[in-house]
């Protein structure tokens, strides 16, 4: 099957305006929203990491030794943050504006979740004695497990505005604003996800095409652009729902792929696949129609991810995803018989979005 871009929008949004997200202290957190008029708001600031930090990317994957501080969101949650079966941990900054809710059981189970530096490898981390989780409802961890904001020496908070049942180590703050600087980006999630999928209420004009030959979903690129545009109206997942490669042809050096996923309970299930050198951190999949967004696999899941309806629930249960994630929405991480230790690995996104005016 071939995607050009016939897909149609499912259900009516309004208009976005000139956007950007910015975490707390004015980090951009995810670049450039939706820069149409305003644009000088986006403050430049791509990379959401401290600029002496930024180290090469020359790897695809999520396991290299500590290097960069991120102080921006990797994480965004407009709904509420759920933890299942063998899940392990969020990397860099977590912000759930609802409540976060922790019950790990079955294959894989492992008593603690970790945000900020979600194991040994993490590459980007925040700045030890920051809010590594800002919850603006409940915190409520089962009976016998741990919410942990600790990696090695490096300790963090978290902050939450609701009530506490459960461990929290290093010990949880109280504060009823935890959350209340972030509110605004769900809102420019919303807005972002249709600007980017549907600009003036129509379809974005794709720049290559998507297909699925089986065992890989190929994208091909024109070989010019600087912004790749792929509308894609298919799952990704091979014939019997097996997993399936993702690969990318003719993307040009320095080009922001922009991948838009049509409908409403798409499922991505991956083994991975091959980029171009340094495209992970200039890739967005975006998912603007979507009830429920399925991602899931055995493989590393390389690109940032934005899911635009406030009612979606999104299950990710890959072994690993590397890039932000921001959802309107309801998070679910889980391992969904794919044993545990699945993370939530943080990269920042350096590429340039298209605008809406």
């Amino acid at each position: 099957m071939e995607s050009k871009g016939g897909f149609t929008r499912s259900r009516p949004r309004r208009r976005p305006g000139a956007l950007a997200v910015y975490g707390a202290a004015g980090a951009l957190a995810l670049a450039g929203l939706c820069a149409g008029a305003g644009a000088a708001e986006s403050r430049g600031d791509r990379s959401a990491c401290r600029a002496e930090a930024c180290a090469d990317d020359s790897s695809q994957k999520g396991s290299h030794p500590v290097a960069v501080q991120d102080d921006g969101v990797n994480v965004f949650v407009g709904g509420d943050f759920r933890v299942r079966e063998g899940a392990a941990g969020a990397e860099g900054k977590v912000i759930v504006l609802g409540g976060f809710d922790m019950d790990k059981s079955g294959e894989g189970y492992r008593d603690a979740y970790r945000v900020g530096g979600a194991g040994p490898n993490a590459r980007y981390r925040p700045e030890a004695g920051s809010d590594f989780m800002t919850v603006g409802a409940d915190v409520a961890v089962a009976e016998g497990q741990r919410l942990l904001a600790e990696q090695d020496e490096v300790h963090g908070v978290v902050r939450y505005g609701g009530t506490l049942v459960g461990a929290v180590s290093p010990s949880a703050v109280h504060d009823p604003r935890a959350a209340d600087s972030f509110r605004g980006i769900r809102e420019r999630v919303e807005e972002a996800s249709a600007c980017y999928a549907y600009p003036e209420g129509r379809l974005r004009e794709p720049t290559g095409t998507a297909l699925d030959a089986g065992a890989a979903t190929v994208f091909t690129g024109d070989g010019t652009s600087r912004l790749q545009v792929f509308n894609v109206d298919f799952d990704l997942s091979d014939t019997g729902g097996r997993p399936q490669r993702i690969v990318f042809r003719e993307i040009p050096p320095e080009a922001t792929v922009l991948v838009n996923v049509a409908g409403e309970d798409p499922v991505v299930d991956t083994y991975s696949g091959s980029l171009p050198d340094g495209l992970r951190g200039r890739l967005l999949w975006n998912f603007p129609d979507a009830s429920t967004v399925h991602l899931k696999g055995s493989g590393q899941f390389q690109g940032s991810v934005m899911v635009g309806e406030r009612d979606s629930v999104t299950r990710l249960s890959l072994p690993g995803t590397s890039g932000r994630l921001f959802t309107a929405g309801t998070l679910v991480h889980a391992s969904e018989g794919g044993g545990g230790g699945q993370r939530i690995h943080a990269h920042p996104f350096e590429g340039d979005l298209p605008g809406c005016g």
